[in-house]
């Protein structure tokens, strides 16, 4: 894994899935400042000890934060109220990225259920 593959990753997108997805990256490295990035299952990811514990992908007309946990999202289902999701996929508008406080209960709560 590589930061230059989400680099890439990033690049390829057009605006405003770029710099929504940016700012969301630099929120999951606020978290974990010292996460190894790279791709995970096709869409960018962060390991913390070789676990993976964050993630995001861009798709046609949403963007997703990736917890690769099915229990996550329910775990925080009563802080997800107005987002669309599946077990194991956050959805969230093109242009608007995520509150960094509901961020940083994701990544700690995979990280909890990790016990890293």
């Amino acid at each position: 894994m590589t930061v230059d593959e989400v680099d890439a990753y990033l690049a390829a997108l057009e605006e405003p899935k770029r710099g929504t997805l940016e700012a969301l990256r630099r929120s999951i490295r606020t978290v974990v400042p010292d996460a190894e990035e790279g791709i995970s299952y096709g869409a960018p990811a962060f390991r913390v000890s070789g676990q993976v514990v964050a993630g995001f992908a861009a798709f046609k007309n949403h963007l997703a934060y990736l917890p690769h946990s099915g229990r996550v999202l329910a775990d925080l289902s009563e802080a997800l109220t107005g987002y669309e999701h599946t077990s194991g996929s956050l959805h969230f508008p093109i242009d608007e990225t995520l509150p960094n406080d509901l961020v940083r209960r994701l990544v700690e709560a995979k990280i909890a259920i990790l016990g890293i």
